[in-house]
């Protein structure tokens, strides 16, 4: 019976491959911290189950270089193979995918997509000037960096650096013809086939036959810190917080100004942690938001609103430090918000503030009630008038305690009454 097992066992450690699934990520969209968290997760989860290899599925047009780095320095340090696909058919590894392609274990795309054009882009999405000397260090740390990975894994450096420095761009027939791919395959299913017996460069051969493939997909929280990467969510947000509680300060009670106006805001705060934010830029905001608010109760004949906007369109173009990557703030955006929140806003305050210096006039009028005198007017004095007690003052015949009076005008809360005969 103990010859029988140790035959079995030796049988199926013979047979059996030493991974036991594949891994597949899916990265679809912008590089941020959300989504390097989930790619260095799953990497994570994947070398524990002692998994064959990792695809990463990549459709992407860029992101964040920190970001990026973290998911660079996840796969060069995975001790399970990495296979980065751009994929399916009209997906794209631009800009900061373009980096993590290269650094893949084996590099793969599907017919109909491209990758390049890395060269670093300015906050407002325009191409940084060559001589720009902020952009010219980052371009050539990027350069830098793209070569030494593109050598380590014997692929072509220098299109790579073209990649970088003049934004070249390939298609996956393209990129095979370079060096800078090694696969091309038009679905998940025939890439797996296509990397079954594939030997890499140190040696080791992956198996890929008959293993299932185990899906890692994105966490709630991830999804949702990956929606507030976005500049111009997060700017919207911002605004709308900050206006929205302006309207509730200029409202009596607590509405929708609250309540809408807090929710915005701290979205807005989670969103300026997980994006490189400039506290200038933050403070250009506040400063013109609460210059246009002073200009409400100051008669300046719209000076400071001119100034706040004008703060606030600088502090909104320097909220975000996004050069060298594809994440920009729109003008669009920008103009369209400001404009219409502001707008809004002067049209609230003007109306607020007229109501407040308008002079109080009752719902109910109590002209021509009548009451008691419970003092004697000389000229003034205490009546009751149905069943409450008003201030009120005697006007022609001198009025008794006791006397019935009616009464025949009204100045706010006091009333002004006659004896009735």
């Amino acid at each position: 019976m103990r010859r029988f097992l140790l035959a079995a066992a030796v049988w199926i450690v013979a047979v059996v491959p030493a991974g036991c699934e594949v891994v597949r990520l899916s990265l679809d969209g912008t590089i941020n911290p959300a989504t390097s968290s989930y790619v260095v997760r799953g990497l994570r989860e994947a070398s524990q189950a002692g998994a064959e290899l990792v695809v990463l599925v990549l459709d992407t047009p860029g992101g964040l270089d920190t970001a990026m780095k973290e998911i660079m320095e996840a796969i060069l340090s995975s001790p399970v193979p990495v296979v980065v696909w751009v994929g399916p058919a009209g997906a794209r590894a631009a800009s900061a995918g373009t980096f993590i392609l290269i650094s893949a274990d084996v590099a793969a795309m599907a017919p109909g997509t491209s990758t390049g054009a890395a060269h670093p882009v300015a906050i407002t999405g325009e191409t940084a000037p060559e001589d720009d000397p902020t952009i010219q260090k980052a371009l050539n740390d990027a350069v830098s960096r793209i070569r030494s990975v593109a050598e380590l894994r014997g692929r072509n450096a220098d299109w790579a650096e073209r990649a970088v420095r003049e934004s070249a761009t390939a298609t996956a027939t393209e990129a095979l013809d370079l060096g800078v791919i090694e696969l091309i395959a038009d679905s998940f299913p025939s890439l797996l086939a296509a990397l079954d017996g594939y030997a890499l460069p140190d040696g080791r051969v992956l198996h890929t036959a008959g293993l299932p493939v185990r899906e890692i997909g994105m966490t709630l929280k991830e999804k949702f810190f990956s929606y507030l990467a976005d500049p111009n969510l997060v700017y919207i947000l911002l605004l709308l917080g900050l206006y929205g509680l302006i309207y509730e300060f200029f409202t009596p009670g607590i509405g929708i100004g609250l309540v809408g106006g807090g929710i915005s805001l701290f979205l807005a705060i989670l969103g300026l942690q997980i994006l490189p934010m400039s506290f200038v830029g933050i403070g250009l905001v506040l400063f013109g938001v609460l210059l246009m608010v002073l200009d409400a109760f100051t008669p300046t004949n719209g000076i400071l609103t001119v100034g706040g906007v004008v703060s606030l369109l600088i502090g909104s173009f320097s909220l975000f430090e996004l050069e060298g990557t594809p994440l920009r703030l729109s003008w669009g955006t920008v103009a369209a918000t400001v404009g219409t929140l502001t707008l809004v806003f002067l049209f609230i305050a003007s109306k607020g503030l007229l109501a407040q210096r308008r002079r109080p006039r009752p719902l109910t009028t109590m002209v021509g009630l009548t009451g008691i005198a419970k003092d004697d007017l000389a000229p003034e004095g205490w009546v009751l008038v149905k069943g409450e007690h008003w201030r009120a003052r005697a006007e022609g015949h001198p009025i008794r305690k006791g006397d019935r009076v009616r009464v025949v005008d009204q100045e706010r809360s006091r009333l002004i009454v006659r004896r009735e005969e």
